[in-house]
């Protein structure tokens, strides 16, 4: 795992464009502390940086930047690619030779034979890359799949940028960093900026799955080599044919060949354990290939409804793990607060973040690479709203919506509190599939999409914090919906699970796992987005996703193989913190500094009223506005930090 950064600027001179470049690499050398590197053509005036966390090949016949063997490209590269040996072998019989047995030499050599589309077809992995070719004078940046590994790019003062993170090209002198409003309205509805968008204006992500070609001039056309929406087409055109025991033993066999590649490593590897599905079914096929116990890690909270520790220990003990468990304090875990505008370099407020550096950091001091559960949810139908919202959907549309207006404000006058104390009297009487963790803030989650007018409005309320963020945003707005692609062939479950995948986990999920992780110099890798397992889970029909009232049924299944079913039956969670509370008690004074309505008026982002509002009502106890809070208290604080550099 790397961080890449470069420029192109026709008029530098060689010496100051490795200079910059050198300081761009170096804002993000947590990415790869074990080694650095320069590439510059001083007629073009393209420059190259490299940080490298040595992975595979440790020699310095890995480093980058790498040239081709036939000069043609040259390339800085953030990843991983799981099938290079098998690439290799078949270079290797048309007759290339290789100097290493690094993932970037195979890569390189399967450009000079192929080319570019042909070759990031072929890669099952994790990248984001920048390619210069040197024969056509263009630069070439290419992202995965799913967008696991970051990518920014753009153009100021008239010097292309591109980097890993958006420090790196913040680190350029021409960088001018003026915020995007729209952005901004985005990001307050979903506590992350949606691709392509960046909080900066002119800067841009590269999405996932797309190469994104610059020419001289500065010209960027984006061209799709992989796009999920024909996966979903081809999926049903081609479903697992049999029945169920035969599938899951299809995708059981994915699932382990894709898990043994990513196990493939120089260096020490692990793997995160919550003890939920995901994790425990990677940690358990990790296991049955491995001829020693695998490392896992997990972190606990005191906290009731946050602490998932002692059903990770369960887990581990039964699959025979060596298990490494660490119980945080929440002073240990509010001391991550201070470092987020570092870490996450633009704004970025899904506060589970703040448990996910800390399970890195515990990793970090043991591996050097984790493999992790991220992905289970999307691909094989986890989260509770493929569950609960689409059934609560079918009898919302029956009723009028000025009759769910007036239940949405009969729910909101309990307090998430009493909602909670509530449910907690009558849990002993539910079957585990029915039973709710943190049930009043679900309560008032649901409240918010009781006036949904349709499908699509009712999943845009589901995903939303502020339901109407351009009220928020001083001089807001939002684009004009488009729609997500998904194929009409869809219902609504599926076109759920669509969505999530195309933005959800890349945007946030993914975000959020590479940033932590990147800060303390891990490697993750998440073996439920190698995109052959997205591929064979788009074969299965719905029924065996969600199934009797509950999502993941085929993952489920999978893991019953190797784990008894009364280690994992207990409601869903989050891996979330006690932010509610934490709001009102240790974190208020920090928060009422940032949320101070002088100081909102005079930096002239957000509507006074509205965060005061939401703040009041948040301290009564009465409106549980954690998520909204978290979505203001996070800008603010990168704000702050932003204008402190």
């Amino acid at each position: 795992m790397c961080g890449i950064a470069g420029l192109w600027a026709p008029t530098i001179a060689p010496d100051d464009a490795a200079r910059i470049v050198a300081g761009m690499t170096c804002a993000i050398a947590h990415r790869g502390p074990d080694a650095d590197g320069i590439w510059t053509d001083a007629e073009r005036g393209i420059a190259l940086g490299h940080r490298r966390l040595s992975v595979l090949d440790l020699s310095a016949e890995g480093a980058q930047p790498m040239t081709s063997r036939d000069g043609r490209y040259v390339v800085v590269f953030n990843g991983e690619i799981y099938n290079f040996a098998a690439i290799r072998d078949r270079l290797a019989a048309l007759g290339e030779t290789f100097r290493g047995h690094s993932d970037t030499e195979v890569m390189l050599a399967a450009l000079s034979r192929w080319g570019l589309d042909a070759t990031v077809r072929e890669l099952a992995g994790m990248f984001a890359i920048a390619l210069w070719d040197r024969e056509r004078a263009t630069l070439h940046l290419v992202r995965d799949r799913l967008g696991e590994k970051p990518l920014y790019y753009g153009v100021m003062g008239g010097v292309l940028l591109f980097g890993s993170e958006l420090k790196a090209l913040r680190s350029h002198p021409a960088f001018r960093g003026t915020i995007d409003r729209l952005a901004l309205t985005l990001y307050l509805r979903y506590n992350y900026v949606p691709a392509p968008r960046s909080i900066y204006e002119g800067i841009h992500k590269v999405e996932p799955g797309t190469i994104c070609t610059i020419a001289r001039g500065g010209a960027v056309m984006t061209t799709r080599y992989w796009d999920l929406a024909d996966v979903v087409r081809q999926g049903a055109a081609t479903p697992f044919a049999g029945g169920d025991e035969a599938a899951l033993d299809e995708i059981e066999q994915v699932l382990r060949t894709c898990i043994g590649q990513q196990m493939v490593a120089d260096v020490p590897l692990g793997a995160f354990l919550s003890g939920g599905i995901d994790s425990s079914t990677v940690v358990a096929l990790m296991q049955a290939q491995s001829t020693r116990r695998v490392r896992t890690f997990t972190i606990g909270f005191g906290e009731s409804g946050y602490d998932e520790a002692t059903h990770a220990r369960a887990v581990a003990r039964h699959l025979g793990t060596d298990h490494t468990e660490l119980y945080v304090t929440a002073d240990e875990a509010l001391r991550v607060i201070p470092r987020l505008p570092a870490i996450y370099d633009e704004p970025f407020a899904d506060s589970s973040q703040i448990p996910t550096f800390l399970v890195a950091q515990l990793a970090r001091g043991h591996v050097t690479v984790a493999l992790s559960g991220d992905g289970g949810d999307e691909m094989f139908g986890g989260y509770n709203r493929y569950v609960v919202g689409a059934r609560l959907w079918r009898h919302l549309a029956r009723v009028p919506v000025p009759v769910r207006s007036l239940t949405a404000r009969g729910i909101r006058t309990v307090s998430p509190a009493r909602w909670g104390r509530v449910f907690d009297s009558i849990d002993g009487w539910l079957p585990p599939r029915l039973r709710v963790a943190q049930a009043g803030d679900r309560m008032h989650k649901l409240a918010g999409v009781l006036a949904a007018t349709g499908e699509a409005e009712f999943y845009r309320s589901m995903a939303s914090q502020w339901q109407q963020p351009d009220e928020v945003v001083l001089g807001g707005g939002e684009p004009t919906a488009t729609g997500s692609g998904a194929p009409d062939s869809l219902g609504f479950v599926e076109r759920m699970m669509f969505t999530d995948a195309r933005t959800y986990l890349p945007d946030d999920v993914m975000t959020k796992v590479d940033r932590a992780a990147m800060a303390v110099s891990l490697e993750t890798r998440a073996p439920f987005l190698d995109h052959r397992v997205v591929e064979a889970a788009w074969r299965l029909p719905l029924g065996m996703k969600v199934r009797d009232g509950q999502g993941k049924w085929a993952l489920r299944q999978i893991l019953y193989r190797h784990v008894p079913q009364q280690l994992l039956e207990r409601p869903k969670m989050g891996f979330g913190v006690p932010l509610d509370s934490w709001l009102r008690g240790p974190l208020r004074d920090w928060a009422s500094a940032l949320l101070d309505g002088a100081r909102i008026e005079r930096e002239g982002f957000f509507r006074r009223a509205a965060v005061e509002t939401a703040w009041r009502e948040h301290l009564s106890g009465r409106h549980n506005r954690q998520h909204q809070l978290w979505g203001i208290l996070i800008f603010q604080q990168w704000l702050e930090a932003q204008q402190a550099a």
